[in-house]
């Protein structure tokens, strides 16, 4: 707190002792008091009220540099009035009395608020699951039906096991230590198994996938990432152009890995890169091809930042976009499965 501040809250006080200090000035000088009298008297009673005042604002500035001591000193904000140093005075105790009682009100609202939060994660987190039975019974149907319709259906049945899955990893992600394993993976064999389960979407893109040195050894969480190259493969696919293909390759980066996801397609234009892993954010592709939710590259950045992976995007419009996932620094053994 600063001087000047405690002077502008104590203004009218202070006005009002000057006021008090002329009228008896002038009260005495009328009733023939010697005015060096009353000049000693006024230096009195403003050296005293300075005293006074000074006194008051180191009293008042040393107890706000306490709280605030005690403020900053804990990793739970929300539990300062909890840990309040004893009131001093009447008017502390009313204060700090009202302060626990709002606290405590908030951390009721919040706990209410997390117990809510937490049943509707768990219904969606159900529902999901419950909805892959008559998905997988969908696809069953498919294969009886007219092969065109069929190859249609499918088509559509994918993007809907999308559209399911990323609800189900944006539960998840709000509680990852309830999901998350850490674990040594083949990237080949990742790599592979994220293009086998998006197989029926790429084929019916046209989207050919070519493959350099991927034989590494990764740690990570094998069904998160997943489905961060799941999304990757499917805007891929998505936004192609003419003879789709995607490149899947790696390299060595320090003690890291780095991951590139290569495509041809229509690129993004350059003054929409800095908004694509926003929340919501479609871009004018996204409008124009329709579908998009704008909530898969966001998906992938948080999900990559809980996994502690580098995830950034390069892209150039009409000439494709390259994806780049730097894999944590650990002991890396090439060719070790």
């Amino acid at each position: 707190m600063k001087f000047t501040e405690f002077i502008s809250d104590r203004a009218g006080r202070l006005m009002l002792g000057l006021v008090l200090a002329a009228s008896a000035a002038l009260f005495l000088h009328a009733t023939g008091t010697q005015n060096g009298i009353i000049i000693l008297m006024l230096v009195c009673l403003s050296a005293i009220s300075a005293a006074v005042q000074t006194a008051d604002f180191l009293k008042l500035r040393s107890r706000l540099e306490e709280l605030e001591a005690v403020m900053e000193g804990l990793d739970e904000k929300y539990l300062f009035a909890e840990c309040l140093p004893p009131a001093r005075t009447a008017y502390e105790r009313r204060i700090f009395r009202l302060l626990r009682r709002s606290c405590k009100s908030m951390a009721g609202s919040v706990s209410d608020a997390e117990a809510s939060m937490r049943e509707y994660r768990e219904y969606i987190e159900s529902w999901v699951h419950e909805i892959k039975a008559p998905l997988t019974a969908s696809r069953l149907i498919c294969r009886n039906a007219d092969p065109e319709a069929g190859r249609k259906l499918l088509r559509e049945l994918s993007q809907i096991e999308a559209h399911v899955e990323r609800v189900l990893y944006y539960a998840r992600a709000k509680n990852p230590e309830k999901d998350f394993l850490i674990q040594k993976t083949s990237l080949q064999e990742l790599t592979a198994e994220a293009v086998g389960n998006h197989k029926s979407l790429l084929i019916q893109s046209g989207m050919r996938i070519e493959a350099g040195d991927l034989d590494y050894t990764i740690y990570t969480d094998r069904k998160w990432c997943l489905f961060i190259l799941g999304q990757l493969l499917q805007n891929a696919a998505r936004y192609h152009g003419d003879l789709p293909l995607i490149t899947l390759s790696a390299a060595p980066y320090g003690n890291q890995v780095r991951l590139l996801v290569t495509d041809n397609g229509i690129g993004i234009p350059a003054h929409e890169l800095s908004r694509i892993f926003d929340r919501g954010f479609t871009g004018s592709n996204g409008r124009s091809r329709g579908g998009s939710t704008g909530m898969g590259l966001y998906l992938c950045r948080k999900l990559a930042g809980i996994l502690e992976l580098k995830l950034s995007i390069t892209s150039e419009e009409n000439h494709g976009t390259t994806v780049s996932l730097t894999f944590p620094a650990v002991k890396q053994d090439k060719g070790e499965s």
